[in-house]
């Protein structure tokens, strides 16, 4: 699926240098696989383009960048700062930097040769809006010169009465990723990190019951804060409805909402046949998350339950088979803290703490719509008896750079490989 080859003589652009924007770079520094990231910020940083180094080079969750690439005994990777070209020579990499526009129309990517932009913003999630619109569009960056966009975040559509544009799609890779058309698909969304997990806990699932067998299923992710999040609590905005986002991440669990369940569906089509909860808490840490994902699975006619065994072996044998490790299965006891930074896991599957309960479901046929008395006729009682497993599954996953962003990285150098 991925080529080996490095130093393809492209230059990626990422606008935005937040949390998915810098880490971002620290994965493509690390790959080497473009030959120069044109880096556009949108204005200044700091007192001179050092302070932008000090910051791109120290991470308080994952260290100093020369430490999180080759170890405690490296020394600083930031190799060169020019402060009239504006550029920063990285672990070999060259780095410009942009600071004139923050609205994609005016970015000018054209005149720096850059054909691919990972927009990691956040903002500019709306494919329908004009490449004009006036607070900005992720259809300005082709307008500009690129050819392919890739957001780092789900697509949010306002206007509800719109469908999907045919240049826009959704992947996970490893899960849809061959759902991109290279000749048709301008913006691709690399979906969310808590969608990613999500994709790989259930596929497998899918994969070996069939979406028959899946009755329901519904899912809790424990997420570590995100920069949307205050420090201290905060008067709420004029119109605000969740007074809960202008509280203390320091001191607070908080409920959220997540549009996992929903972007799912545009990876995965046949969730949109099996009813999907999907819900989100907010914790006090940095990053390292968990899925709690419930499915209600019926038994097959053998009347053999479906026990954890089977379950952590569907899991085992899924994992066995990803060719580019996507998909972890561990019998380890791991806290949050054991999976940060672990390359390419998009879910970790803690196989110790599978649950399964079978039991039997009565569906009182009285209360059926339609034909009743033909139902009962062919069943031969008006209580029909099901047996039901309710399987528990846990998923780690790094929503930040182990996960997400690795996975991001492979999502940018396929699609630049198809240009």
């Amino acid at each position: 699926m991925m080529s080996p080859r490095r130093n393809s003589g492209m230059k990626l652009g990422i606008n935005a240098c937040g949390r998915i924007g810098k880490l971002s770079l620290w994965h493509h520094v690390s790959r080497k696989y473009f030959d120069e990231i044109i880096l556009n910020l949108g204005r200044q940083v700091g007192g001179s383009l050092h302070d932008l180094a000090h910051y791109i080079e120290r991470d308080s969750t994952y260290g100093s960048l020369h430490g999180f690439l080759y170890g405690h005994k490296a020394t600083s990777v930031i190799n060169e700062v020019d402060e009239k070209k504006s550029t920063i020579v990285i672990d070999g990499v060259k780095v410009k930097v942009l600071t004139k526009a923050r609205n994609p129309y005016e970015i000018d990517w054209a005149g720096e040769n850059v054909k691919l932009v990972v927009d990691s913003t956040g903002l500019f999630l709306d494919p329908t809006l004009p490449a004009n619109d006036p607070a900005g569009s992720c259809l300005g960056h082709l307008e500009c010169g690129a050819e392919k966009v890739i957001v780092s975040a789900p697509f949010k559509i306002t206007d509800k009465s719109k469908p999907m544009p045919d240049y826009a799609v959704t992947t996970v890779m490893g899960i849809n990723h061959n759902d991109y058309d290279p000749r048709k698909h301008k913006v691709i969304s690399a979906a969310s990190c808590t969608t990613t997990c999500l994709a790989y806990m259930f596929k497998p699932l899918l994969d070996y019951f069939g979406v028959k067998r899946i009755l329901s299923t519904s899912m809790a992710t424990i997420h570590a804060i995100t920069p949307s999040q205050v420090v201290l609590d905060r008067m709420p905005e004029e119109g605000a409805t969740d007074l809960r986002k202008t509280r203390s991440v320091m001191n607070n669990i908080i409920l959220t909402s997540t549009g996992a369940a929903k972007t799912l569906s545009l990876v995965i089509p046949e969730m949109k046949q099996i009813g999907f909860i999907a819900e989100s808490v907010r914790i006090p840490a940095t990053t390292g998350s968990l899925i709690i994902l419930v499915v209600n699975l019926q038994d097959d006619a053998s009347g053999q339950s479906i026990r954890r065994d089977l379950i952590n072996d569907i899991y085992k044998k899924a994992a066995a088979a990803d060719k580019e490790g996507y998909l972890h299965y561990t019998d380890k006891q791991n806290a949050s803290t054991d999976i940060i930074g672990q390359p390419k896991a998009a879910a970790i599957i803690e196989g110790h703490e599978t649950h399964t309960r079978t039991g039997e479901i009565a569906i009182n046929l009285d209360n059926i719509q339609g034909d009743r008395a033909k139902i009962i006729d062919q069943v031969g009682d008006n209580v029909l008896k099901i047996s039901v497993t309710q399987a528990v599954i846990y998923g780690w996953y790094d929503n930040e750079f182990g996960s997400y962003v690795n996975m991001l990285g492979d999502r940018t150098v396929s699609i630049a490989e198809s240009l």
